[in-house]
């Protein structure tokens, strides 16, 4: 039993990892959402097809096979030529995942879908605070670029004052209306 936890306590850990941005939208793929309920995958599949007017395209949508090559190649996964899927993998966004649970309607998916939530709200947070400091450090590149220029002028000026004057010579000869 205590293994049985710390097992769920780590997929609920690795939940906000989990998300991925597809179409422009952040999902969970089905197989870990099956993990999260404690399914198998197959079994998960086969309740949200039993149920599939429920997963309209904004709650689930299946991933193409361009899609599926971009997941293998960015987590450098195995081609699954040899006892892999036979079925391209589901991503459900943020009220699909709540819909599966109650699809699933097991008292395990119904506890998971508060995490599924809380993991989507953490996910928000974190590209907010990245946005936010990505927008900040513009604002600084901004006002270095003004004080380097800045301090390119101030240099130039300090040079300018610090090369000696040319030495005033008196002219050769007698010049009409000076009377040194």
């Amino acid at each position: 039993m205590n293994a049985n936890c710390d097992a769920l306590a780590s997929t609920i850990q690795a939940l906000p990892d989990k998300i991925l941005e597809i179409r422009g939208q952040r999902v969970l793929l089905d197989a870990d959402l099956a993990e999260l309920f404690g399914v198998p995958t197959k079994r998960f599949n086969e309740q949200v097809r039993r149920n599939v007017e429920k997963f309209p395209p904004d709650f689930m949508f299946v991933l193409t096979k361009q899609e599926i090559m971009n997941l293998r190649s960015h987590f450098a996964t195995t081609s699954g030529g040899h006892g892999g899927r036979r079925y391209s993998p589901r991503a459900f966004t943020e009220h699909g995942a709540i819909m599966a649970a109650t699809v699933l309607n097991s008292p395990r998916a119904v506890e998971m879908s508060v995490y599924i939530v809380r993991a989507f709200v953490r996910f928000r947070e974190m590209l907010s605070s990245h946005r936010e400091l990505s927008a900040k450090l513009g604002e600084l590149e901004a006002r270095l670029d003004d004080h380097d220029q800045a301090i390119g002028g101030l240099i130039r000026a300090m040079k300018a004052l610090m090369e000696p004057e040319a030495p005033r010579r008196r002219p050769i000869g007698y010049i009409r209306g000076s009377e040194d």
